[in-house]
């Protein structure tokens, strides 16, 4: 019993060493520094309306978002502290385990194609807010920035060898194991929308699933993940929400069932497809 109260005492202690950390490092991640960096729906319920005044966005689809009122975010015991808890120990431990893993993939894509390993973008988090997320480059230094795979056209004159490798097999959003860390993300939640996939969260809205910080992987992940169109992935998505909401156990073990599912999935390689969601269904049949 004395062992595994000391067990205890020094898990606590570590959360609450990497927890301030994390407060100290994430606050340069955060689009909040003036009115003009912020998300002007932050905190707010929206509808996507049509309109061919408005470019095409991140989804392909002309219009804009409208605020209808505030959102409603259903936080328990569990989403606020358990869950964020247990991020900073597998995030944590994650960066340190893996770091060889980190190195060598580092190492490749510079030796392909010299630049910088990393690139970041501005996507929705929690509550819409922005936030800069990383990943490994696996496309070269003269693909456009702030384009979705699949609105690139030809994304195979963009993507290097070293990344469609990386990207095969999910390699390349190992980085966001540091969002994680600092507080952006979640190993378990709905993946984060660019920030100008104005469907995709007007969707996820009708879910409640724009609450949630978004994940590694996660439900929709294992259900489809590029193949999904964007109402179906919201959908899979709000169930997700709808799980995280009960809190307890339940949310608990469905995290872990997106863990495990995840895990196989990506050991299997399904669900990757060049050319972004829905890309299966504009893929020519096979003959």
């Amino acid at each position: 019993m004395t062992v595994l109260l000391a067990i205890a005492a020094m898990l606590a202690g570590l959360v609450l060493i990497l927890a301030l950390l994390a407060a100290i490092l994430c606050p340069g991640t955060i689009y909040a520094n003036s009115p003009s960096d912020r998300n002007p729906v932050e905190g707010k319920s929206v509808v996507f309306v049509e309109s061919a005044d408005d470019p095409p966005n991140a989804d392909g689809a002309c219009g804009h978002l409208e605020a209808t009122g505030p959102a409603i975010l259903h936080e328990t015991f569990y989403s606020r502290f358990v869950k964020r808890a247990l991020d900073l120990i597998l995030s944590f431990f994650g960066l340190v385990l893996l770091s060889p893993v980190l190195l060598a993939i580092s190492l490749a894509i510079v030796l392909e194609d010299p630049g910088p390993v990393l690139f970041s973008q501005k996507r929705v988090g929690k509550n819409k807010r922005f936030f800069r997320v990383h990943k490994f480059r696996s496309m070269k230094m003269d693909t456009p920035h702030d384009v979705p795979t699949h609105m690139l056209g030809d994304p195979d004159r963009y993507i290097t060898r070293v990344g469609r490798f990386i990207r095969a097999h999910s390699l390349d959003e190992l980085p966001q194991i540091w969002d994680i860390f600092i507080g952006n993300m979640s190993v378990i939640g709905p993946r984060p929308a660019l920030w100008n996939q104005d469907l995709l969260t007007a969707e996820r809205d009708k879910y409640g699933a724009n609450g949630p910080k978004p994940g590694l992987t996660g439900w929709a992940q294992i259900n489809g993940r590029d193949e999904l169109e964007i109402p179906v992935k919201a959908r899979f998505d709000g169930d997700y929400t709808a799980h995280l909401a009960r809190g307890g156990f339940h949310a608990f073990f469905f995290d872990c069932r997106c863990f495990l599912g995840t895990v196989f999935s990506v050991a299997r390689g399904e669900g990757v497809v060049e050319g972004g969601t829905g890309a299966l269904r504009k893929q020519p049949p096979v003959r």
